[in-house]
């Protein structure tokens, strides 16, 4: 007997979906270590008690805001405002068995928009990349939704 899962992901739609949500669930994920290194090259900490990491004292100034560390947490907090959304729309829509072509175009587009834009943000480059790439994968996101309403809506 042929597990359902199995049956499913046979749909190339599927597949690329998983490969492209995959991509962009594990950018977001190296994001956290990424702030961690920032914290700990930079001694900025956010609760008293991570000082012990760098220092056996209690030291107060090392419970900071830095520059940079806030640069990497907003472009992380900007991913889970994105990449999450695009997961549960971009599933739903890869079960309406949409054209394989016009699938990869969403994927593609919206993982090559997310990538961009952490290196746009992490690499502080000059605006309007860092807008225009977010732009493109919300856009990415409303096409499938609206993909997605229109096709269920139709049924």
């Amino acid at each position: 007997m042929i597990s359902p899962l199995k049956s499913m992901m046979d749909s190339q739609v599927l597949q690329s979906f998983a490969t492209y949500a995959t991509i962009v669930v594990l950018k977001m994920m190296l994001m956290s270590p990424l702030t961690s290194y920032f914290r700990l090259t930079r001694k900025v900490f956010a609760n008293l008690e991570d000082t012990k990491l760098v220092s056996s004292a209690e030291d107060k100034k090392l419970v900071r805001t830095d520059p940079d560390v806030e640069r990497v947490r907003r472009c992380h907090q900007n991913d889970l405002e994105n990449i999450i959304p695009f997961v549960v729309v971009g599933l739903l829509y890869a079960l309406t068995e949409p054209e394989l072509s016009t699938a990869l175009l969403h994927f593609r587009i919206f993982a090559g928009s997310r990538i961009f834009h952490t290196i746009a943000y992490a690499g502080a480059l000059p605006q309007p990349s860092r807008g225009l790439s977010w732009i493109v994968g919300m856009l990415v996101t409303f096409s499938m939704a609206y993909r997605l309403l229109s096709t269920v809506l139709l049924l």
